[in-house]
């Protein structure tokens, strides 16, 4: 918990009351201070962006000619840096599971490669008939969107926040910081996630279970 070193006279956090009810009771127990509740704040603020990098907007009119729920979403945020083999392992586990995928793959976020040329010829004729891999994109409208099935998260708090609130299942791979938390309680308290290991044979089954199956929606064991 937060320990401030002055006693504050208020909380303000971007969070939903229900999600974190009894956190927030604590923290008022504790302080005995009011806490506010504005979130989620990127349905109220909706001109801000938390990025700066430009939004291939493009994808939209790929995901409108998409099933419902029939596109895995796949994003691990602005800071994040992978590993050739980590990225790999994602690239053959998409390919894998046969269903159709939007991945955001940042300029630079794959070590030594300035964008997808880590990916082997043939992995990428597996894939571009079945997805689009894109620099970035307009992440609040993609979840929104009735395509997209499942979000493939590094669980960040803005992105949790987002995936929440339009109630799509996630694939939770947190790095570091708040992350952590956040996917346990994806996973074990809200029960909207699964953790997924990045094994190609895992992120398949991983993928499957939240577009196919659809236990994404109150199961919470881990892939």
């Amino acid at each position: 918990m937060i320990t401030p070193k002055t006693p504050p006279s208020a909380f303000i956090w971007n969070t939903i009351e229900f999600l974190e009810q009894s956190a927030l009771t604590q923290i008022r127990n504790t302080y005995q201070v009011p806490v506010f509740t504005v979130g989620p704040l990127h349905k109220i603020v909706t001109t801000c962006s938390t990025s700066f990098l430009e939004e291939d907007t493009s994808c939209i009119s790929w995901l409108d000619k998409q099933a419902p729920k029939s596109v895995i979403y796949v994003s691990l945020g602005s800071l994040a840096k992978l590993d050739e083999k980590v990225a790999t392992e994602m690239a053959w586990g998409i390919a894998m599971s046969n269903h159709l995928f939007l991945w955001v793959v940042r300029p630079g976020s794959v070590r030594g490669f300035e964008w997808i040329e880590f990916l082997p010829q043939g992995l990428v004729d597996e894939i571009k008939e079945r997805g689009l891999i894109v620099k970035w994109a307009p992440q609040k409208l993609v979840l929104a969107h009735n395509a997209v099935g499942g979000f493939w998260t590094h669980c960040g708090w803005n992105s949790t926040m987002e995936g929440v609130s339009e109630g799509v299942p996630m694939l939770c791979q947190p790095f570091d910081v708040d992350q952590l938390l956040n996917a346990r309680y994806l996973c074990d308290v809200w029960k909207m996630g699964f953790e997924v290991v990045v094994e190609r044979g895992v992120i398949l089954h991983a993928i499957k279970r939240v577009l196919v199956d659809k236990e994404g929606e109150g199961d919470s064991r881990k892939c």
